[in-house]
């Protein structure tokens, strides 16, 4: 499914390629290499950039699984990224639960006593997380990697915790190893005090097997399981993920701080909403549109010629480009995605045709016979600037979208169906029959 959001996303790209911009600008804003845009996209210059760009995505995605499975534990808190930590739990302004995500593709050691992963989450939360704090915030390692059953980490997870077991693991690893990579952070955990030790190791939870990246949707569906609209749920999903990174997105590039719970549900809620037999969800946007591409492409069709005829405003009309676009594009995905029938449609547009028919009938005679191709093409665009405003005829009785009723109306137009100007049906043979 194809869709991305955000003004420098864009409708075009796979959620994949979402992905990796995502993490593309994640490792070029942290300075690890030179960027260059081509065509709007970042471009990466090493060959490690798609496995860290799907670890900055994973932290992502794992904002919005953390947050819906335990929002309801968190009702007014939000939800940071790259605040506090990669993913943090925020209630005014503390943080009360901190992560760190692992994201590795493929068997991993990075949680064996020795392992990078292990040292370099203990070396930052040391230097940020008040290790002897004992009422300092909860400290979570999220790994896909599985933790070994004689490490620390087997005996810091949730089901399996034995403390005193992890502090001497964690004391012998600190004091045999010889990495260079590590020994800052275990030099930094020697120098803590015995008591601070037992303080920080009993906040610290290993959370190892996590799902990986590719099944992160899979975990988020689980969790929403009450939400899901029956028969649609990918497009809810692509849905929620595309309003999720938007938000992300905001937040990483400092537009916003943290995501709150409230938020959260009330989107979900919103969309959820969206799929009920009175409603329909919104599929594309304004800003999925470009203008002058748009334009250039319709400038031949019947419905703009119409609007020609009544010398409609040159904005107005590239805006009714835009209006039919997103109306017709926004039918065929719902068609296609079974949100909707052909003759619901069709109920509508004879509705709105109808509707178009008594105003249309009511202009002419008030025109009169003799009127001036000038009165014509005004009374041609009060009439359509007076149905454009029209609001009474919907395709379902909550789905309000502007858009959509105005974008239809120059759809039903570009049949020859209905049309503004009084002359308009003999303007239309003259543009069919041969020359």
């Amino acid at each position: 499914m194809r869709g991305c959001r955000g003004a420098w996303l864009r409708p075009s790209w796979t959620q994949e390629e979402c992905q990796r911009e995502i993490g593309l600008l994640r490792i070029a804003e942290a300075g690890s290499w030179p960027r260059s845009s081509i065509g709007g996209r970042v471009v990466a210059t090493t060959h490690g950039a798609a496995a860290s760009a799907a670890g900055y995505q994973y932290q992502t995605w794992w904002g919005l699984l953390e947050m819906l499975r335990k929002g309801l534990d968190h009702p007014d808190a939000s939800l940071t990224l790259e605040t506090h930590d990669d993913v943090a739990w925020d209630e005014n302004g503390t943080p009360t639960e901190l992560l760190q995500t692992k994201h590795h593709q493929g068997s991993a050691t990075t949680l064996s006593d020795s392992g990078d992963d292990i040292w370099r989450t203990l070396l930052i939360w040391m230097e940020t997380a008040s290790p002897g704090d004992p009422d300092g915030p909860l400290l979570y390692l999220v790994s896909t990697d599985a933790a070994p059953a004689d490490s620390a980490a087997h005996v810091l997870r949730p089901d399996s915790r034995d403390e005193a077991a992890a502090l001497a693991r964690l004391t012998a690893a600190a004091s045999s190893s010889t990495s260079a990579g590590t020994e800052k952070a275990r030099a930094r955990f020697l120098a803590l005090s015995a008591a601070d030790q037992g303080i920080f190791l009993s906040r610290i939870f290993v959370l190892d097997s996590a799902p990986h990246l590719e099944d992160v949707d899979a975990e988020a569906r689980r969790a929403l399981g009450w939400a899901l609209p029956k028969d649609h749920e990918d497009l809810f999903m692509h849905m929620l993920w595309g309003w999720w990174d938007e938000q992300a997105i905001g937040i990483l590039r400092h537009r916003r701080g943290g995501i709150t719970v409230p938020e959260v549900y009330q989107k979900v809620n919103d969309l959820r909403d969206q799929f009920t037999l009175d409603r329909l969800p919104t599929l594309v946007e304004m800003r999925d549109a470009d203008p002058a591409e748009l334009f250039a492409a319709y400038n031949g069709y019947l419905f703009v010629a119409q609007l020609e005829w009544i010398n409609w405003p040159r904005v107005n009309l590239q805006k009714a480009v835009i209006d039919y676009f997103r109306a017709y594009t926004q039918t065929a995905r719902w068609v296609s995605e079974d949100l909707i029938g052909l003759d619901e449609l069709q109920r509508f547009e004879d509705e709105l045709a109808d509707e178009w028919e008594r105003e249309f009938e009511f202009m002419c005679i008030d025109l009169g016979e003799n009127a001036s191709d000038e009165d014509k093409q005004k009374a041609g665009s009060k009439l359509l600037r007076q149905l454009l405003d029209a609001t009474s005829v919907r395709v379902r009785a909550r789905y309000d979208e502007a858009f959509f009723g105005r974008g239809k109306r120059h759809e039903i137009a570009d049949t020859g169906r209905m049309g503004w100007h009084a002359d308009f049906e003999a303007r239309l043979k003259g543009l069919l029959l041969p020359a």
